[in-house]
């Protein structure tokens, strides 16, 4: 295994804090809707992680480093992992696992079909993320796992839906979701080694 210590460090970093979600929601540290914060958080970990998942390409082309792309497939489960919390937070403290009332809850937040759906692609991107997929798809596990750039639209769907009322934050994660996305385009990703090479043989002149 590769870079053996950068992806402790990664697993360490994105472990810590659910971990420290649940100790704060024990010790009542998050308030008195404790359950809405726990939700909140691990739904904006979930996007944020597929942001970070979705940022390992270009930091790998800009930087020629190969640890990048080393956590990529890490990141990517632990986003998972990440959206599985955020559900069973949602069905625990918001529910109650009282399913006669997911009826009413989809009627009155129709949001909560839009996170659906992201959350059965990320189902499928992590069921398929394993190399025995990738040898039985073939160049179909490609064009299988672009289906992350759909999630990434209905994620910050789902939370715009959400924060309606403040964007200052939504336009944050939406503009690095755009800008992510931007480096994708075939002519700018071709432009990217080409400003790399050039500044390097700047850097060597002076």
């Amino acid at each position: 295994m590769r870079y053996p210590i950068w992806r402790l460090c990664v697993f360490m970093a994105t472990m810590v804090w659910p971990l420290l979600w649940l100790f704060e929601a024990w010790s009542s540290a998050l308030g008195p809707d404790l359950g809405k914060v726990l939700v909140d958080r691990l739904g904006l970990g979930t996007l944020i992680l597929l942001l970070l998942t979705l940022g390992m390409t270009p930091l790998q082309k800009l930087s020629g480093w190969a640890g990048w792309i080393a956590v990529r497939r890490q990141l990517g489960l632990w986003c998972f992992a990440y959206v599985v919390l955020h559900l069973a937070a949602y069905c625990a403290f918001i529910l109650g696992f009282d399913w006669s009332q997911l009826g009413v809850e989809l009627r009155k937040r129709p949001y909560i079909i839009v996170g659906a759906l992201g959350f059965l692609g990320l189902l499928v991107l992590a069921v398929t993320s394993n190399r025995y997929s990738q040898r039985r798809l073939g160049v179909r596990w490609k064009k299988l796992h672009r289906l992350v750039y759909g999630i990434l639209g209905l994620g910050l769907l789902h939370m715009l839906w959400i924060v309606r009322a403040d964007l200052k934050e939504w336009v944050v994660y939406a503009s690095i979701g755009a800008l992510l996305l931007a480096v994708r385009i075939p002519p700018v990703a071709r432009r990217i080694p080409r400003l790399i090479a050039k500044k390097a043989t700047s850097a060597t002149k002076t």
